[in-house]
């Protein structure tokens, strides 16, 4: 694509003063030509300074950007990292609960924040909150994938208008061409800019008891012979399963190799906790380093001197951290700063830090390729790995990253290669329609609106794609029904329809013909069974039966009864085809009593060499011919009055059928089958796009059932959403007509402050594991409150079930003396020595409450109390380490 030329006051070798890669230069062009962009590349490669040329083009033009993050620490990150590059002044910040210089150009916010903004604005309009934005970076893009909040990005790009650019930015994904398309269509001209160039190149590592070596082959870029199983021991039954190498070990190996600093992925905040304690009295700092260490540690101290925990101070002046949720944010910032400074040598880390923050290492070590999941255990899958191994490698600092993958007792080197080998996932759709999404496109669009926004989904794009095959089957099938309705257009429907009686008639004729002879054959072979024994030499019968299988009977005579196997005699008959035959009583299928008997001599027997069993026969010799002439022909059987009717009533329906005037128009049966093929296509085609509906339109049917459950509650007024539906739909959480309805209650209204933090964070905090524990208890004004509120939620929860809706409701007791405690002043010291939780649990649980009590004075119609003793909650609570410690600068 031809790069157009930057404005004169945009010098861009001045704002980038070294070479930029080919994939940069080709999303500035593209940014240069009012086209969003979606830009694919690995982790480290450079992806950010994209976003940073759209904030500088912003500035340059007197415009503003907005630079979105997943998590609330990545935005914090970037506001540091902007203020250093651009100025205090010129950076604000909007989280859940912290708002710093809000109308500055550029404004870093998390995704939902920006979301937010867009569902109080009219699709395709700029609202106030808007005016003057000329891009939005969504970085982290990939996020979509989340499975709780990816649903945000989706609706973020939907909602934009389409005069803002966007700069997507995303690690590498298998269908980012499917993205890109999307954007296309739902927002405007947008450009895929892919690469998998990364500049510093990744070698992989695979450590197990004997050391560290080589992953894969650098000549086939297959498995290292060396770490191929030996011949007999593949099968892992056998045997002791393989240990898994010391981590005193591992972190020597890459001390002595100059492999460090490294992030030492383990997927368990106790694992991490544990590692830092293995290497008690291991430093990998030199003096210099400790002495820097030591000056910056003990002046955060100095200012947070509650932040310091035994375990991970002392630690940490040797270079050695953990980084996890359940440790203080401010604590997790520092380690960042000095991981950052190289001062850390390494982070024993969860895998939420390979999720956008910025701390690139020369190594990362993963642990372990699988991980529990609230799923079951499971590999990781590609793009988990790739996300972590691409931490490792610093852009100017290092020529090669290191990833190093370790021998567990379940996964070895055969599992490691595949990761190291494997393509990216693609992008899958979390879209979600939520209460809160309901009532704000109601608000400002009527519901046909609603459903186009709704159905511009990428979850829809993508089963618009993943359903064409079945879309093109359903044409196939409309064009065969097509071409065979033409076929069937001379025909006279209703001679066809009295054709079509004649047949199904005749059959039912034949059937009732079926019964009545084979009632009649029954009849007559139970009379046989009793005439047959007593008949005598001479007498005129026919034969067929499992011993004489005939088409038709034969006619015959009998010579002579001879004993049989049982109680009954077997028969031994001449044929009128001059064959003797030996036939047991079954066989005799008439008996011609009131025929004359045939004159049969004495002497006459057959063939001595002929067996004298059921089903032999033998030719007969001329004497036997002249008597097997004499046997006149016989009726096929003894018909019934009843039977010979019923062949008339048969034969009466096919003469009608023969002479049918269908005939002239060709084969009957053909032109039947043509029908009945009609009609088969037709139940086809109507069941398939049924289906389809229910799948292409399910985003569509839970908006809808939101709707009845939100029409049932008085939350909207047929489309209208009422004063309790603006409540719910000015709230931002989890369930919002939950939300709504507790605080449009009244039973919080008179809470004390610190009594209402309780019980809103009893709304926020999701269900614990079953083994926290707190040693505070509920005080008795808070129990009564949430339990006036019990009615209304098990309500909601009984519609929800009947409705397959799935959004939780939470009211959690056990927890949330914390907060209170809190609230009245309780040190950090003893809150959380009276609690099982984590310190970073205990402070999400804290901000989680926080954020929903920021929101009440804002949403319209509660009570002024309600109102009062939000803010005075909010300001009992909000100390550090609650509070961010970002300040305006």
């Amino acid at each position: 694509m031809k790069i157009p030329q930057l404005q004169a006051d945009l010098n861009l070798e001045s704002i980038f003063p070294f070479e930029l890669d080919e994939f940069q230069r080709q999303a500035i062009a593209a940014l240069n030509a009012n086209r969003s962009v979606v830009v694919c590349a690995p982790t480290g490669s450079g992806k950010t300074l994209i976003g940073e040329y759209a904030i500088y083009r912003a500035l340059s033009r007197g415009k503003r950007v907005f630079y979105t993050t997943p998590l609330k620490a990545l935005s914090n990150q970037k506001l540091r990292d902007f203020r250093d590059r651009f100025g205090a002044d010129l950076v604000g910040l909007l989280t859940g609960d912290v708002s710093i210089n809000r109308d500055a150009p550029i404004l870093v916010m998390t995704t939902e924040i920006f979301r937010n903004m867009l569902y109080g604005t009219p699709i395709g309009e700029v609202g106030t909150s808007l005016e003057g934005v000329e891009a939005v970076v969504l970085d982290e893009c990939h996020y979509m994938n989340d499975r709780q909040r990816g649903t945000v990005w989706e609706e973020s790009i939907i909602y934009c208008p389409p005069d803002i650019q966007l700069v997507a930015l995303s690690a590498t994904i298998a269908n980012s061409d499917q993205l890109t398309d999307w954007i296309c269509r739902v927002h405007g001209p947008t450009e895929l800019i892919y690469s998998e160039f990364r500049p510093v190149p990744l070698e992989f590592y695979f450590g197990n008891p004997k050391g560290i070596f080589p992953l894969l082959d650098p000549k086939t870029g297959k498995i290292n012979p060396r770490l191929r199983p030996k011949k007999g021991s593949s099968d892992r039954k056998q045997g002791p399963r393989p240990e898994t190498p010391k981590l005193i070990d591992t972190v020597g190996h890459l001390y002595s190799r100059d492999m460090l600093p490294a992030i030492y992925f383990i997927f368990s905040r106790r694992g991490c906790d544990k590692a830092v304690e293995e290497l008690a009295g291991v430093t990998l700092v030199n003096p210099e380093e400790a002495a820097q260490l030591k000056i910056q540690i003990d002046e955060f101290l100095r200012r947070n001197p509650d932040a310091g925990r035994v375990g991970q101070v002392e630690p940490l002046y040797r270079g050695i951290a953990a980084h996890h949720a359940g440790i203080l944010p401010a604590w997790k910032g520092l380690v960042e700063e000095l991981f950052q400074q190289g001062l850390i040598k390494v982070v024993f880390a969860t895998e939420t830090l390979a999720a956008g923050i910025n701390m690139p290492a020369r190594t990362t070590v993963i642990s372990t390729l699988s991980k529990r999941t609230d799923r079951g255990h499971r590999l990781l899958n590609p793009s988990e790995f790739l996300q972590m191994a691409g931490r490792a490698g610093r852009r100017g600092m290092d020529k090669l990253g290191h990833v190093v993958t370790l021998q567990t007792p379940f996964e070895g080197a055969k599992e490691a290669v595949y990761l190291a080998t494997a393509k990216p996932d693609p992008l899958v759709s979390q879209f979600a329609p939520s209460y809160g999404m309901v009532l704000n496109l109601l608000q400002i669009h009527n519901l046909a609106e609603a459903k186009e926004l709704i159905e511009r989904s990428f979850g829809q794009y993508l089963a618009t794609l993943y359903l064409k095959p079945q879309y093109d089957a359903i044409a196939e099938m409309e064009d065969r029904l097509a071409d065979l309705q033409t076929q069937m257009q001379s025909v006279d429907e209703d001679r066809l329809n009295h054709y079509e009686k004649l047949r199904q008639r005749l059959k039912v004729e034949r059937q009732l013909l079926k019964v009545l002879e084979e009632q009649a054959l029954e009849a007559r072979l139970e009379q046989l069974s009793l005439t047959i024994n007593f008949a005598m030499s001479g007498t005129l019968l026919s034969l067929r039966g499992k011993h004489v299988q005939t088409s038709t009977p034969i006619p015959a005579v009998l010579v002579a009864k001879i004993p049989g196997s049982g109680q009954a005699p077997y028969f031994i008959c001449l044929g009128r085809d001059n064959r003797w035959y030996v036939a047991a009583s079954s066989d005799i299928a008439d008996l011609f009593a009131e025929f004359a008997r045939l004159d049969i001599p004495e002497h006459l027997m057959p063939p001595v060499e002929m067996p004298l069993k059921p089903g032999q026969a033998r030719k007969g010799n001329e004497e036997t011919a002249t008597i097997a002439a004499q046997i006149p022909d016989l009726p096929p059987w003894h018909a019934a009055p009843e039977v010979l009717e019923q062949q008339h009533r048969v034969i009466a329906v096919q003469e009608q059928l023969t002479a049918h005037p269908l005939h002239h128009l060709g084969n009957p049966a053909s032109i039947l089958k043509r029908k009945t093929r009609i009609a088969q296509l037709q139940t086809e085609i109507e069941e398939t796009e049924a289906e389809l509906e229910r799948y292409a339109h399910r985003h569509w049917e839970e908006f809808l059932h939101l709707m009845e459950i939100l029409q049932r509650f008085g939350a909207l007024d047929d489309l209208t959403p009422t004063n309790l539906g603006k409540i719910a739909a000015a709230v931002r959480g989890d369930n919002e007509l939950w939300l709504g309805l507790a605080l449009a209650s009244g039973e919080l209204d008179n809470l004390a402050p610190h009594h209402l933090a309780a019980a809103i964070a009893a709304l926020v905090t999701e269900t614990p594991r079953p083994d926290s524990w707190v040693r505070y208890l509920l005080s008795e004004e808070v129990d009564i409150a949430l339990a006036s509120i019990r009615p209304i939620r098990r309500q909601l929860f009984q519609l929800q079930r009947r409705h397959n809706v799935t959004i939780p409701i939470w009211l959690e007791y056990d927890l949330v003396a914390l907060i209170e405690q809190w609230s009245l002043g309780v040190e950090w010291t003893e809150l959380c020595a009276n609690t099982s939780l984590d310190e970073g649990d205990v402070v999400r649980l804290l901000r989680r409450t926080l954020d929903l009590l920021s929101q009440i004075p804002h949403v319209p119609f509660l009570s002024e109390s309600l109102r009062r003793n939000a803010y005075r909650a909010i300001q009992l609570m909000d100390r550090f380490p609650v509070n961010e410690v970002l300040e305006e600068e």
